[in-house]
């Protein structure tokens, strides 16, 4: 092919993507969609342009504007947040991560996470090696960090918090660090905060995927409850490009200057300013919408979850109402026989036009499974509330679900239910716009 072959092939398959998505049940819970206003600013010239260092203090001429909108960016992420101090620039949930261990530890310390199989992120993974083979998680294997994990209560998908406060004054860790990919429940920060600061632990929190209902004001208040800082992503619960953010409270001015310092020059040069300039677009329909928005998820997360297991599913964390978050956990191992596993449903369900994905149960490794094809599967409903979608859609997505994994109709003749049930539900809510086309794929002429 030559270039301009290749160029209208590349054109092809975006467009291709965006009809996907319109006519598809998008259930990834680490996954949302913005606003064409959001998308403006990713658009604009800023995406053209370097600005590194502090506002106000770069190293780059031409920075007047961007700088303006980097400090309202902070300044709105303070607010909705409550916190004192706000840096923008990670440009990603994992850099965000990669800043706190920079900014408060040393390679050889050791910190306390969430292990993987019970929810944790890749991010805050130890260094290990399997038969030979290099392998691991961002605080092991980048930053050399010694990581133990917090005391879990597998079944009951919660930290225990009796077992933890035992762990962190035995460890005795300098960082303390809360947070998970599976998200279902509250973690006890108000409970075990102290006691780990007492020890010389710093405190910190990944909200990447619950940052938009905290911003809301819903799930847990981390750094009124305790945490010093809180790292997250701005993409899943909240309604930005893919980019990064800390925000921390603390009454040691030094704490912020380690913050600012590991994230430039530290990990990052120039940080993606179009996605800061549309992040604060987010942010303004955070706070315009927000209340709304994460009440609608939320009950959307546990209408979806009691409709699964009304038609047969295993949900897990019945016993606390399933999820206080925009996601739920589902068992499909007793479908193993019939279905198959994470993998083989989740690409069963693809073909319906049902875009979810497989993950590990917190004791699947106990029963012989591993992360290419687990025994749950997993779901987040904040970009179906974003079209629009309520507790009577989550029924039917429900029963869409079973006909496809329980009954084993036809994945193809699902997917015309599906696509037909879509065509209601085309618009994007919670933004300033109104009938925004969520998936219209946007042309330059």
């Amino acid at each position: 092919m030559n270039g301009k072959e290749i160029y209208q092939k590349v054109r092809s398959k975006l467009k291709e993507h965006h009809e996907l998505f319109a006519r598809a049940i998008p259930l990834i819970a680490s996954e949302n969609v913005t606003s064409k206003e959001v998308r403006e600013a990713t658009l604009s010239d800023f995406s053209h342009r370097y600005a590194e260092g502090w506002p106000g203090e770069r190293v780059y001429a031409g920075c007047q504007y961007i700088d303006d909108v980097e400090f309202i960016c902070m300044d709105l992420a303070k607010e909705v947040f409550k916190a004192d101090f706000a840096d923008v620039r990670p440009i990603s949930g994992v850099v965000a991560n990669m800043a706190l261990y920079a900014a408060f530890t040393n390679p050889g310390d050791v910190s306390m996470s969430i292990s993987i199989p019970c929810g944790g992120h890749i991010s805050t993974g130890p260094l290990y090696t399997s038969k030979g083979a290099f392998m691991g998680g961002t605080a092991g294997a980048v930053r050399g960090l010694n990581v133990k994990y917090i005391p879990f209560d597998r079944r009951a998908l919660v930290i225990d918090t009796e077992k933890a406060e035992e762990a962190i004054k035995e460890i005795k860790p300098k960082l303390l660090h809360f947070g998970a990919s599976v998200f279902l429940f509250p973690h006890p920060v108000k409970e075990l905060a102290q006691t780990a600061k007492d020890l010389g632990a710093t405190v910190t929190y990944d909200a990447a995927h619950v940052s938009g209902l905290i911003a809301c004001g819903y799930f847990q208040d981390p750094l009124n409850e305790g945490a010093e800082a809180m790292s997250f992503s701005t993409h899943k619960t909240m309604f930005g490009p893919q980019h990064g953010c800390v925000v921390a409270k603390s009454e040691q001015e030094e704490f912020y200057d380690k913050i600012k310092r590991a994230v430039f020059p530290g990990l990052t040069s120039n940080h993606h300013l179009h996605n800061v300039a549309g992040l604060v677009i987010a942010l303004a329909e955070i706070k315009e919408f927000g209340k709304d928005y994460g009440a609608q998820v939320i009950k959307n997360a546990q209408t979806l979850a009691k409709a699964l297991e009304e038609e047969g599913f295993t949900v897990c964390g019945k016993e606390k109402g399933y999820t206080k978050s925009h996601t739920l956990l589902v068992d499909i191992s007793p479908l193993q026989e019939k279905a198959g596993l994470g993998k083989d449903i989740e690409e069963r369900l693809e073909q319906a036009d049902i875009i979810l994905n497989r993950n590990l149960l917190p004791w699947d490794m106990f029963e012989g499974r591993n992360y290419l094809n687990p025994g749950g599967i997993r779901m987040g409903t904040s970009e179906v509330t974003r079209l629009g979608m309520k507790e009577g859609e989550m029924k039917q997505i429900a029963n869409f679900i079973r006909r496809v994994v329980i009954d084993l109709e036809d994945p193809k003749k699902v997917a015309k239910e599906v696509n037909d049930f879509r065509k209601e539900f085309q618009t994007l809510h919670y933004c300033f716009g109104s009938n925004e086309e969520a998936y219209k794929y946007i042309e330059i002429d």
